[in-house]
């Protein structure tokens, strides 16, 4: 499974063209799950796992891989489904990069990579309550395929503080923009809440959308309704993968609207390294920002409004 990753750089070739790779696995059951190939570094069978003592009782230990200790999470656990029951002959881990720190996660079988479109991936049934920990769904196969909210997974093993004292706001700043909008992007709960915890102390209005395709719908509707957007809208901080429209094309189509061509996107994920840089260049995004780094964000924002408001700086 290892080689299977090998071609990754010619995957980059799908932003902007609103596709993904999902990697399918299994958590010992007949229930497959997915998570998106561009966060996986390596796949591997289950190596010798180190304890530690005191760890989160989802941590099974940490294991050696190409010189680094990485934590390994069992998964099933995680996600409050129960321990992994299968072998360890029969056990892998998916070597992962979040947020720019790296840590395995515990599987059971791991059974390839699947080629997409965005629109094929769809948010979780409505009724599905808040406690889920799934970004989106989709069909393969006949079957249907959970994708993981691993931001979720990995806040509650390690949660984030985004309270920011009140020293990082810039409130003569913000007093001469407050009530304007900031429009927020993600399809994980989380995320967004973390991010509200940043920007509602600014004073901005912050409105959510949880993927690329309500976002730009909401520009749309505003649009229509003859919102001066440039005037009342901020910035767009958008996540990358979403169901239904990314944050590559949610970015490109906005470039493509005359009257929404200006709006300043800014890219916000856990999809972290050169790559993302890259694509960011590619599909015009202003700048980019690794999830989580609360005083990045709000250092961002209070920069952006500063532009706007008094034109950039020498």
């Amino acid at each position: 499974m290892t080689g299977v990753l090998s071609t990754v750089d010619a995957r980059t070739q799908l932003v902007g063209q609103n596709r993904l790779e999902l990697l399918l696995f299994h958590l010992g059951g007949s229930q497959y799950f997915a998570i998106n190939v561009f966060k996986v570094q390596e796949v591997m069978r289950l190596p010798h796992l180190t304890k530690l003592p005191d760890c989160h009782p989802t941590v099974r230990g940490v294991c050696h891989v190409r010189g680094h200790s990485v934590p390994v999470v069992d998964l099933r656990q995680a996600i409050r489904m129960g321990k992994l029951g299968v072998d360890d002959e029969e056990a892998n881990i998916i070597v992962t990069e979040y947020n720019m720190t790296v840590q395995a996660f515990l599987v059971g079988g791991v059974d390839r990579i699947v080629n997409m479109n965005w629109s094929e991936i769809l948010p979780p049934p409505g009724g599905a309550g808040r406690q889920h920990y799934l970004t989106a769904i989709t069909r393969i196969d006949d079957r249907i395929v959970e994708i993981i909210d691993v931001e979720k997974v990995l806040a509650e093993i390690s949660p984030y503080n985004m309270q920011l004292e009140d020293d990082a706001f810039d409130r003569p700043l913000l007093d001469r923009v407050a009530g304007k909008k900031i429009l927020i992007v993600d399809d994980s709960s989380v995320a967004l809440g973390q991010m509200k915890q940043v920007l509602n102390p600014m004073g901005l209005e912050v409105i959510e959308a949880h993927n690329g395709l309500e976002a730009y719908q909401l520009l749309m509707h505003w649009k229509a309704e003859g919102m001066n957007i440039d005037e009342e809208l901020v910035m767009v901080i958008t996540d990358a993968e979403m169901p239904e429209m990314d944050g590559y094309m949610l970015t490109t189509e906005i470039r493509r609207d005359p009257e929404l061509k200006d709006i300043h996107v800014v890219l916000h994920t856990s999809l972290s390294g050169n790559f993302n840089k890259a694509m960011v260049e590619k599909v015009g995004c202003n700048g980019f920002l690794s999830k989580f780094k609360p005083h990045s964000l709000a250092e961002e924002v209070q920069r952006i409004i500063r532009e706007k408001l008094d034109g950039p700086s020498a």
